[in-house]
C-alpha cells in the first residue's frame, strides 16, 4: 500500500490539491443524498415498518437536529484529532447509517442510523470550509469551495428521481444499499487523496462565543441566515405554487424542479468564479436577485413558463450562495475556521426550519404567493444588511 502523504501548512498552501478536494465533494454528494433520500421513499418506508407517514418523515427530523449540535460541539470534541481520520470517520458514520436504515427491522433502528447520519453531516459540514482552505491557496478556496458545495447541487438532482425509481423497482432498503456502496467509494477515493492535517487551533466551546462576539461575525451570520431562511421559505412552497397557481401536471411540476436542480448546480461552479471576482458583491447581488424573481413569481400569476423560467434562474442564483458565506468565513475567521464553520453551519439548520415552520404559518394564511412576497422582503432585508456590515477581507491572487 502506498504511504500516506503528510503535507504541512506550507506546502498546501502552495500546491492545490485537486485530487482531495474532489474526495470532499464525493463526501458531501453521498452525505446530503442520503439526507434527502427519505424524503422520496417515506410511504413504503412507513407501510414497511408499520408506523405513520408522520413518524417516518422523523428520519429527517433526527438528522438535522443532530446535525445542528454537532456543528457546535464537534471541533472542540475532535480537537487532538489528525483532520484527515475525522473526515474519514465521518464517512464511515455515512456507511454504517445507511447499513442500519438499509436491514433496519423497526422505527428505533432506523432512527438510531439516522442519528449516526446527522454526525457526519454535521461534522463534515463543519469542517468543509477550514480543510479546503488548506488543500489550496488562499485565491483558489472559492473555487474549491464551489467544487465541494456542487455535491450537494448534484444530490438535489439525483437523490429524489433515483430514490424513487429504485425504490418502486426494487424496495426502499436497496436505495439505502446504493447509498451504501456510495459510502464506500467514497471512503476509498478520501482514503487515497486526503493528506494528514494536524489540528492547527486549540478549539474550544469557549471558542465559539470568543469567534461570535468579533466585529462582523455575528451580523455576517445573521445576513446569512436570513438568506438560507428566505430560500427555504420559498423552496418548500415550489410545488403547491405551481400545483395552485399554474395548474402544473405532476410530470411539468417535477420537470421544473429538475430545472432548477440542474440550475443550482451550474450555479454552485460558477458561483466560484462570481467570488472569486468580488465577494462582498456576489453576497449583496444574489439575494437581491432572488427577491426580484420572488416578487417576479407572485407577478406572473398563473403563467407557467415564466414560473419555470424564474425558478431555473432562482436555482442558478442560489447556486452561489453557500460558495459564498463558506468563503467569506474563511477570509473573516481564517485562524478558526472549524469554530466558524460550526456557527455557520447552526444558522443554516436554523434558518431551514424557521424558512420551512414560518413559510408554513404564512401558507396557511396567504398561500404561496404570501410565501414568496415575504421571503422576498426577508432577502431584500439581508442585503442591506450585507452593504451596511459585511466588510470581507480581500485575498492576494494565486501566483
Amino acid at each position: 500500500m502506498d504511504e500516506v502523504p503528510q503535507w504541512t501548512n506550507a506546502q498546501a498552501s502552495r500546491k492545490p490539491a485537486w485530487g482531495a478536494v474532489v474526495s470532499m465533494a464525493l463526501g458531501v454528494f453521498g452525505l446530503v443524498t442520503a439526507e434527502f433520500l427519505p424524503a422520496s421513499l417515506l410511504t413504503p418506508m412507513a407501510l414497511d415498518l408499520d408506523v405513520s407517514e408522520g413518524m417516518a418523515g422523523q428520519a429527517v427530523t433526527a438528522t438535522a437536529v443532530v446535525g445542528l449540535l454537532t456543528s457546535l460541539l464537534v471541533s472542540a470534541a475532535t480537537r487532538s484529532i489528525d483532520r484527515r481520520y475525522v473526515l474519514l470517520g465521518f464517512t464511515l458514520l455515512l456507511i454504517g447509517s445507511n447499513l442500519m436504515v438499509a436491514f433496519a427491522p423497526n422505527i428505533a433502528v432506523l432512527l438510531t442510523g439516522r442519528v449516526l447520519l446527522g454526525i457526519g453531516l454535521g461534522g463534515f459540514w463543519t469542517m468543509s470550509t477550514a480543510v479546503a482552505m488548506r488543500l489550496v491557496p488562499d485565491a483558489l478556496v472559492p473555487r474549491a469551495l464551489s467544487m465541494i458545495v456542487s455535491g450537494v447541487a448534484a444530490a438535489t438532482i439525483v437523490a429524489a428521481p433515483v430514490g424513487s425509481y429504485v425504490g418502486d423497482m426494487f424496495g426502499w432498503r436497496s436505495v439505502f444499499v446504493l447509498a451504501t456502496a456510495l459510502g464506500v467509494i467514497t471512503f476509498v477515493v478520501q482514503f487515497a487523496t486526503l493528506p494528514n492535517l494536524a489540528p492547527n487551533a486549540a478549539t474550544r466551546l469557549r471558542t465559539l462565543v470568543d469567534v461570535l462576539v468579533r466585529p462582523g461575525v455575528g451580523l455576517g451570520l445573521l445576513a446569512a441566515m436570513l438568506v438560507f431562511a428566505g430560500h427555504f421559505a420559498f423552496f418548500t412552497y415550489i410545488r403547491p405554487h405551481l400545483e395552485n397557481i399554474t395548474d402544473a401536471s405532476i410530470t411539468a411540476v417535477s420537470g421544473i424542479l429538475l430545472g432548477f436542480g440542474l440550475a443550482n448546480f451550474l450555479g454552485s461552479l460558477f458561483g466560484g468564479l462570481l467570488v472569486e471576482r468580488s465577494l462582498r458583491r456576489t453576497l449583496m447581488t444574489v439575494p437581491l436577485l432572488m427577491s426580484v424573481l420572488g416578487f417576479g413569481l407572485v407577478s406572473a400569476g398563473s403563467m407557467p413558463a415564466a414560473s419555470a423560467v424564474m425558478i431555473a434562474l432562482w436555482g442558478l442564483a442560489f447556486g452561489a450562495v453557500p460558495v459564498g458565506w463558506s468563503t467569506w468565513l474563511a477570509r473573516t475567521v481564517p485562524d478558526q475556521a472549524e469554530s466558524a464553520g460550526g456557527l455557520l453551519v447552526a444558522a443554516i439548520q436554523l434558518a431551514i426550519a424557521i424558512g420551512a415552520a414560518g413559510g408554513g404559518l404564512i401558507f396557511d394564511a396567504s398561500g404561496a404567493q404570501g410565501v414568496f412576497s415575504v421571503a422576498s422582503i426577508v432577502l431584500v432585508l439581508a442585503a442591506v444588511m450585507i452593504f451596511i456590515g459585511v466588510r470581507p477581507r480581500a485575498v492576494a491572487a494565486a501566483a
